[in-house]
């Protein structure tokens, strides 16, 4: 995969994101804020970008959608396929939901 592939698969990629955060966000405010992990700023923002807007947006040349988390108890719930995945997703999503929303600068 070249370089230019790679770019054009993060551009795809965020453009995706970018239209089911606004998806969600229009449709369920508090649950988008929730599991897209974003505070209500940051929702305001996206729920209003014009078109042109999104689109260049998701051409940046990085990913814009990341992990919520960086706990391996949390990425090993959602993972392990032996347990009861009914009582597992559940708590990790009660873990997660614990967690404070990032805030990049």
């Amino acid at each position: 995969m070249t370089i230019n592939d790679m770019l054009a698969e993060i551009r795809d990629t965020n453009l995706n994101y970018l239209m089911l955060a606004q998806q969600l966000i229009r449709a369920d405010r508090a649950g988008a804020i929730f599991r897209l992990g974003l505070n209500a700023e940051v929702a305001d923002l996206l729920e209003h970008l014009s078109t042109p807007q999104l689109l260049k947006l998701a051409a940046t040349p990085m990913m814009l959608a990341r992990f919520r988390f960086d706990d391996q108890v949390i990425l090993g719930m959602l993972t392990n396929h032996t347990k009861d995945r009914s009582l597992t997703q559940p708590h990790a999503a009660i873990l997660m939901a614990g967690q404070p929303v990032e805030e990049i600068h």
